[in-house]
């Protein structure tokens, strides 16, 4: 069996479940409103309910955004933290939504669904078993549709190379979401049919609020980094921005890209 990729390791993926993870989780940029209008259009149209399932589902971010034009959203996650954010959340006690906390390998599910979205998650699930499970419990004319968002270059880019001194993830490589389902094709899991990426739009946060960001990302758990590195990577972080952007005012460009297709039966 080809090795998964071990940045991409279960001790990586239990940082999410962190308090300070999920405080921090608000300020990552957010889907353009043409990532969800994608999402519809890939229900399956045949299908008897509108029902889906956001596997890996974090505080709902897509979950609580679809549920008004399906029948019901399953939003699953590992993490007891996240789905109590997300309950907290508007739209986050909708009786639409239920909300399921487990394991998205083993958990119990409620199918059929016309349409599956794992939303920045599918990387850290254990993929020989997700991928036919998704398949079983998946329509007919159903896709696993693989989201997230693309923040267009910085100009200071380049000089981020210093995240890799404070990152918990030593095994860290740059990946995407291509990365990912290339990784399920070769292994005979998943076959593409369509990848879009949306228009750009603005989003405009504070430099405390971008820097804050980065606490929710894999690796700079503000639970698990020693006080003092936390303190001097925020510090070289905020150093690097006012540089660019001394109005205190970090512009970005976001664009949300999704993979879809079928999720295979078994890896051949």
């Amino acid at each position: 069996m080809r090795p998964k990729p071990k940045q991409f390791a279960t001790q990586y993926a239990s940082i999410f479940g962190d308090a300070s993870v999920v405080s921090a989780y608000q300020y990552r940029p957010p889907y353009p409103a043409e990532t969800f209008e994608l999402l519809l259009r890939l229900l399956d149209a045949d299908a008897e309910t509108r029902t889906v399932l956001d596997a890996g589902c974090g505080p709902g971010v897509i979950a609580r955004q679809l549920v008004p034009a399906f029948d019901r959203v399953d939003a699953v996650d590992i993490a007891a933290r996240m789905i109590a954010a997300g309950q907290a959340l508007p739209g986050g006690e909708d009786p639409k939504l239920r909300w399921i906390h487990g394991a998205i390998e083993d958990v119990p599910l409620y199918p059929p669904y016309a349409l599956i979205v794992a939303a920045a998650s599918l990387h850290w699930m254990h993929w020989e078993r997700v991928l036919p499970r998704f398949h079983e419990v998946l329509t007919p004319g159903g896709y696993l549709a693989v989201v997230e968002v693309v923040t267009a270059p910085t100009p200071w880019k380049q000089a981020l190379g210093f995240i890799s001194a404070y990152s918990m993830n030593t095994d860290f490589q740059p990946y995407d979401i291509l990365t990912v389902t290339q990784e399920l094709a070769v292994r005979g899991l998943f076959e593409q049919h369509g990848i879009t990426t949306t228009a750009p739009v603005p989003f405009r946060q504070s430099v405390a609020e971008y820097v804050e960001s980065f606490h929710a990302r894999n690796g700079l758990s503000r639970d698990r980094m020693d006080t003092q590195a936390a303190r001097d990577f925020d510090g070289k972080l905020r150093d690097l921005l006012h540089r660019y952007c001394p109005s205190g005012v970090v512009e970005l460009q976001v664009s949300g890209r999704v993979v879809w297709g079928k999720p295979r039966s078994q890896a051949h």
